[in-house]
């Protein structure tokens, strides 16, 4: 169920205390980011601020995430759960979100799920947008120009279809890669995303 300011009441604050977890996932990847508790207050702000807030046990206070380090994470939306007693925050993250200065507070490579990895992938391909174009094979293929990336696209569906005929499974793997990473790179230099593609899916499944 999804959780408002008009709905914070849904919440069962006096079954927890007043203190109920709040786990923090990164709204694109899927990544578990980190975990906190929140009482009412501590969610209010967070809905007003638009900043992730906490209510630190060992402070006693509130607590914005990033307020002394600025790696602060930015509301999409809050769930709680069928019992009404845990939260799911799903947040975009403005730097490390772990103290120690990684990504998560779970920072194993086991921890993440492969197709976080692609979310991980399509925010280093944005992010050789206007970078030189000797400096990565990315870079210049945003600088060849869109009809040059849709025309790369295109080769490596042939070469995929090509390798699946012929029934060359490492081939097959190796073009379907290619083609994934060009096909990244065309949707970033649309100023689109794999999000706005995965949303046309999710419509047509709900049909």
């Amino acid at each position: 169920m999804k959780i408002t300011m008009e709905n914070i009441a849904k919440v069962a604050w006096q079954k927890m205390d007043n203190l109920v977890p709040a786990i923090v996932q990164d709204a694109t990847s899927g990544k578990i980011l980190m975990q906190g508790y929140m009482n009412q207050a501590a969610l209010e702000a967070t809905f007003e601020k638009g900043l992730v807030t906490f209510y630190s046990r060992s402070k006693e206070r509130l607590w914005t995430k990033g307020e002394t380090s600025n790696n602060t994470l930015s509301l999409v939306s809050v769930h709680i759960d069928c019992d009404f007693d845990s939260i799911i925050v799903l947040a975009n993250a403005n730097g490390p979100t772990c103290h120690t200065g990684t990504e998560s507070c779970w920072s194993t490579p086991d921890a993440a799920s492969s197709v976080s990895f692609i979310a991980d992938l399509e925010r280093v391909i944005a992010s050789r947008k206007g970078a030189d174009a000797d400096s990565s094979y990315t870079a210049s293929l945003y600088a060849s120009g869109i009809k040059r990336i849709a025309q790369k696209v295109g080769e490596e569906g042939v070469e995929t279809a090509l390798a699946a005929t012929v029934k060359d499974l490492e081939e097959l793997k190796n073009e379907s890669a290619d083609l994934l990473y060009h096909l990244l790179v065309l949707l970033q230099a649309s100023d689109l995303s794999l999000n706005d593609v995965i949303d046309v899916l999710k419509k047509r499944h709900q049909k």
